[in-house]
């Protein structure tokens, strides 16, 4: 193998490493993007929660039996 051939194949190997950290650097983005949005969405589901809590007045487990117990 000729320098000049290896330097091509190593031009060539770079390259497609390149492109491959560009790929899991989007991946990466739109993962981290989406954890922020359903950390987002948790919170208000957690804050709609309490509130629903907080409106019934009592603890769940104040709550009697039901009668066919």
């Amino acid at each position: 193998m000729t320098d000049t051939s290896r330097l091509d194949a190593l031009e060539i190997r770079i390259a497609h490493q390149d492109e491959a950290i560009e790929d899991l650097n989007g991946m990466i983005t739109a993962q981290w993007k989406e954890i922020d949005r359903l950390t987002r969405e948790l919170a208000k589901l957690e804050d709609r929660l309490a509130s629903a809590e907080v409106s019934m007045g009592s603890e769940p487990g104040e709550e009697p039996p039901p009668p066919h117990w």
